[in-house]
């Protein structure tokens, strides 16, 4: 049965994620750091060669994007988004501590939600479905490598539903740049719903052969840090 790979990468720092603040929906560029960085781990490191790329629409995304995969066209999709934070984009948790609406929200829950934000099962609904049309249009379509460049809560949300082995949302956390290499095997996918974690990314030593991959085989958001919201 052959098996496909996915790569999960959460895009590069931005100002509002080294000063610690909710900027979901907020369309931050990346900061001169966070290029920087990006730059960085693709000289010391090896992102892998792929076959097509997806990504968020917000800018960070999609610059950390071009970094890493100049000739490659993202597919944009809206479901790859960070969470919506309404009313809490772009303030601390210290500036909200005393807000009643955050208080309630830390407590978690599908139905807790920011004011004019998104609920947590909404976001969970979302993002969940973009990252199954993802994964039917590969199997669909036979395409053998894909890169999905998103946000860190997004990659820890997805991880904690599907990942293998399974664990809780705050262990999948990952550092600006940095992600998570998918094995996904067509029959496992079909009938548990589940993709197997292989490797972080980017990679320190390449690869021998281009088909190594071949050879083996109710999130809560009161943990939810905003460092990683982003």
């Amino acid at each position: 049965m052959r098996n496909y790979k996915i790569y999960l990468i959460r895009n590069g720092l931005t100002d509002g994620a080294i000063e610690g603040r909710y900027i979901g929906h907020t369309d931050e560029d990346l900061n001169d750091e966070g290029r920087k960085q990006i730059v960085e781990l693709s000289t010391t490191g090896y992102y892998p060669d792929v076959d097509a790329v997806f990504s968020s629409p917000l800018k960070r995304c999609l610059q950390t994007s071009q970094i890493i995969y100049p000739d490659k066209d993202p597919i944009i999709l809206p479901e790859l988004a960070e969470y919506d934070f309404g009313d809490f984009e772009g303030m601390s948790a210290d500036e909200l501590s005393k807000e009643k609406s955050f208080l309630e929200w830390l407590k978690g829950g599908n139905d807790a939600r920011p004011p004019f934000g998104e609920s947590n099962g909404e976001f969970s609904t979302r993002i969940c479905n973009g990252f199954i049309k993802i994964i039917e249009g590969v199997l669909k379509s036979g395409t053998r490598e894909v890169a999905i460049i998103t946000h860190g809560g997004i990659i820890m949300s997805l991880l904690s539903a599907f990942g293998l082995p399974e664990a809780p949302l705050t262990d999948w956390r990952t550092p600006s740049g940095c992600g998570y290499a998918l094995s996904l095997n067509a029959s496992i996918w079909s009938r548990l719903r589940k993709i197997e974690v292989t490797d972080e990314i980017p990679f320190t030593i390449r690869e021998e052969s281009e088909d190594w991959f071949t050879d083996g085989v109710d999130y809560i958001w009161q943990d939810y840090d905003t460092t990683e919201a982003e």
